[in-house]
């Protein structure tokens, strides 16, 4: 099942140029990769998901990532080979219905600099992510929104990189590919998403809206996230408090709504013939009058 939504998200409009840099891969660590990938990230040149790399066939992981409805969800890649450039993310129902590379223009080498998108409508999802001119120091993370009304079942998270400064690669251009595939669920009567890490009481990242530049900063540092728009408490087993025994001792078994009623003390024998023996004397003290 797939439905699109009317838009998807906004993301930014970066230029990416940078100094000559040596030919770049990178390596899809989350979303989990539908392919093997070696310690450079390969295969990952062809279009749309490195799946016609010459001598490299790509051998398929079976691997599948459960998101939902809305969820902010988090990219993680790596780049062993370093090159300036920025991301990009596409969800379609099947590899062949991914969009193409967007156009570039040709600079001081041929791949020069491309359009960054900053309304991308499915299949686009974000554009302009971890735009950078240095090398990353280790591992990097951005946070995206998928659309609020998209589900499907099996499709094909696309992370492409495009890489400027850089000779035209054969095949890919100037861009490298690597695909996810991912099921979408059916946010249950608008609650929270399912597939980070617990704790939260998320509503699927409802909250977190547009993916800016600003905050998917290149950022160089070891292991540095960019957040893009912010995030809203995605994902997660969303436990919201309520797991607590509410009741107390002497809880009575029979309301099950869990309130923990206390069952009130039964009278006293004792004063109650007390009261019995007075009442008695007040009778017969009457009727002696």
């Amino acid at each position: 099942m797939w439905r699109a939504p009317a838009a998807a998200l906004a993301a930014v409009a970066v230029s990416a140029i940078a100094p000559a840099a040596a030919h770049a891969h990178f390596s899809l660590l989350e979303p989990a990769c539908a392919t093997e990938q070696d310690r450079l990230g390969n295969p990952q040149k062809s279009a749309p998901c490195g799946q016609a790399d010459p001598g490299m066939p790509a051998e398929p992981t079976g691997a599948v990532t459960t998101y939902v409805q809305g969820q902010t969800i988090t990219l993680r890649i790596t780049e062993p080979i370093f090159h300036p450039g920025h991301y990009r993310v596409s969800i379609a129902p099947d590899p062949e219905s991914l969009p193409p590379d967007p156009e570039v223009t040709p600079g001081s080498t041929p791949c020069g600099s491309t359009v960054i998108e900053t309304a991308p409508k499915l299949p686009l999802v974000a554009d302009g992510l971890l735009v950078h001119t240095a090398a990353f120091t280790g591992e990097q993370s951005v946070e995206i929104k998928l659309p609020d009304d998209l589900t499907c079942d099996n499709c094909t998270l696309q992370v492409s990189e495009f890489m400027s400064n850089h000779a035209l690669n054969d095949p890919g251009g100037c861009f490298y590919h690597h695909c996810a595939t991912v099921t979408i669920v059916p946010r249950e009567g608008g609650g929270a998403g399912s597939g980070g890490a617990g704790g939260g009481s998320g509503d699927g990242g409802a909250a977190s809206s547009s993916v800016s530049s600003s905050s998917s900063s290149s950022g160089s540092g070891e292991g540095s996230t960019a957040s893009a728009g912010g995030s809203a408490g995605d994902g997660g087993a969303a436990s919201t408090g309520d797991g607590g025994s509410a009741g107390t001792d002497a809880s009575d078994p029979s309301d099950s709504s869990g309130c923990g009623c206390r069952v009130g003390a039964a009278e006293s024998p004792t004063m109650a013939g007390i009261a019995g023996l007075l009442a008695l004397g007040l009778l017969r003290w009457r009727r002696r009058r």
